[in-house]
């Protein structure tokens, strides 16, 4: 490759035209998209339902006949309204025993901002080039999902923005705009 046809930019040598409409354009033409599944802790079930949530889930991933992917991502959880009004809570109790309770709960909210506390958040991808088969593998994925006892939507372009700071950013949002110097 010749120094005329290099780029200094990492963004140059991803395959990514944009994200519109709920997908990743690749420069293809393929789109990825999907959907995201709310997390559900199974380990605070009964063994029973718990084996009933995995064996379900294991029907859902056994009935897609297409390549697909499993990710993963962290958020930050923005707790900062919640913390707002615990503390217009703390200043208008006036009982000694609520107040001391919003206190813990302050004091709780606080060792969580402290700690960078994340929500994991969790997708099923896929790629495709028809939008009409992508329409009936994001309703296919939505009701099997719900047969499973889980809760989905298709994704949004904030969420596939999120999966690229996630896996492209070290999990911070880009900002981009003028430089003032």
């Amino acid at each position: 490759m010749s120094t005329a046809t290099r780029s200094k930019y990492t963004e140059d040598f991803l395959p990514i035209k944009d994200i519109v409409n709920n997908c990743i354009i690749l420069k293809n033409n393929y789109k990825v998209t999907g959907v995201k599944i709310m997390p559900k802790n199974i380990f605070i079930m009964g063994p029973e339902m718990m084996n009933s949530v995995i064996s379900n889930l294991r029907v859902v991933y056994n009935l897609i006949n297409y390549e697909f992917w499993i990710v993963s991502a962290d958020r930050p959880v923005d707790i900062s309204v919640y913390m707002s009004q615990l503390e217009l809570a703390y200043q208008n109790e006036q009982d000694p025993v609520r107040k001391k309770l919003i206190m813990q709960d302050i004091r709780k909210g606080e060792s969580f901002m402290a700690n960078d506390v994340v929500d994991t958040e969790f997708y099923l991808l896929f790629k495709e080039k028809d939008d009409e088969v992508i329409q009936k593998r994001i309703r296919t994925l939505i009701n099997n999902f719900a047969n499973a006892g889980l809760a989905t939507r298709q994704v949004s372009n904030e969420d596939l923005r999120v999966l690229m700071d996630n896996f492209f950013n070290a999990g911070r949002t880009t900002r981009f705009g003028t430089v003032m110097s």
